[in-house]
């Protein structure tokens, strides 16, 4: 099995290369009557686009979707949605120089020893252009969580570029949209800029840490031991490429925490609905939502695709050089932020889908 899927309930499955004709996802197991159109699915393809600053890639792709099934007067109708999504700008010949070597950091000799055979046009199917079908299918998950979960809503945004981290004491909502890197704080994007264009400019790269943030979820989502919402969370951002760490909560800065310290203490709020003095703990408890902010953080590793030149062999064991070619980001850190957001939407609906089914929405009663 090739495991091109993710998701119970809700179910992702992606297709296409780097330098195919096109790429998408066949979303299956959507609600019916839920408002979805590809301009609303759009917007997210547009913030994950390459291209839109010196920061990313200087491939041009437009990213525009097109809706193929599923959906019908504008509403999903409960049959599988297909999305599809063309390749407009490839330069194969860009890569004609790997087809021969293993580019290191790549996914190039993984794909060789396991398949015999690989697309070397861009690494293929292990290339971040997948990712806009996941964005693309993010789209319609958001869609679905705002029917069923009024006042839900995702946010992303860097916390770190390569060893330089945010001031937490500047964080500030408004400012996420207003610089290339996703980051709540502008004094940080603005340092970052100088970092990583001096990076581009000397042919090297940086990786990132991105935080994502769900508001709004109810609580009871997840299930213990096997079907734990931040098992799905963690497996959903560490599939994303480049990823190699990933943090709910506190995470590995809870190890350093007594058990006073990290524990969210609890009281009743005015609103007669349990409150949480913290959230070292993410928002989830034993695999299941608290109610409290999900908090995700992953670890995007460095560009691999670089100028400067690194040693390696060729499919036939002979030692060499190499230097990638091509059009590459500096930090792909940048553009998964989109992508980590597509991720957290597809698993909260997933598991609320699964919760419904299940429990039908009981819940124990407080107070």
């Amino acid at each position: 099995m090739s495991m091109n899927s993710f998701g119970h309930l809700f179910r992702v499955t992606t297709w296409g290369e780097s330098h195919g004709p096109g790429l998408g996802a066949v979303i299956d197991g959507c609600p019916p009557g839920v408002a979805v159109d590809e301009a609303m699915i759009q917007q997210w393809l547009d913030r994950r686009k390459p291209g839109q600053n010196k920061f990313t890639t200087q491939r041009r792709e437009a990213d525009e979707v097109k809706i193929m099934s599923g959906v019908f007067e504008g509403q999903t109708t409960g049959t599988p949605i297909h999305l599809e999504i063309l390749n407009t700008d490839q330069r194969s010949k860009d890569y004609g120089d790997i087809a021969e070597k293993f580019r290191p950091g790549h996914a190039d000799i993984t794909y060789w020893q396991k398949y015999g055979i690989r697309d070397y046009r861009g690494g293929g199917r292990s290339s971040a252009r997948e990712t806009a079908a996941r964005v693309a299918a993010g789209g319609v998950a958001r869609a679905a969580l705002n029917v069923l979960v009024p006042g839900f809503k995702i946010t992303g945004y860097m916390v770190q570029m390569g060893p330089y981290g945010i001031d937490r004491d500047r964080f500030d909502w408004d400012q996420i949209g207003h610089n290339p890197f996703w980051t709540p704080d502008a004094k940080a994007a603005a340092d970052w800029a100088e970092y990583l264009d001096g990076l581009r400019k000397s042919g090297d790269s940086a990786g990132a840490v991105i935080e994502v943030v769900a508001r709004g979820v109810p609580a009871g989502l997840g299930a213990p031991i096997y079907a734990k919402l931040d098992t799905d969370l963690a497996a959903a951002m560490m599939s994303i490429n480049a990823v190699k760490g990933v943090e709910i909560g506190d995470g590995f800065a809870a190890a350093a925490l007594t058990g006073s310290a990290n524990a969210d203490e609890i009281n009743m709020g005015t609103d007669g609905k349990p409150e949480f003095n913290s959230n070292h703990a993410g928002g989830i408890l034993g695999g299941i939502s608290s109610g409290q902010d999900v908090v995700v953080r992953f670890a995007v590793k460095p560009t691999s695709s670089i100028l400067t030149p690194r040693k390696t062999i060729t499919k036939s064991g002979e030692p060499t050089e190499i230097v990638t070619k091509g059009r590459h980001d500096p930090c792909v850190g940048i553009r998964a932020v989109p992508v980590g957001e597509a991720m957290m939407a597809c698993v909260i609906l997933d598991h609320l889908l699964l919760d419904r089914g299940q429990t039908a929405g009981v819940r124990g009663p407080i107070g």
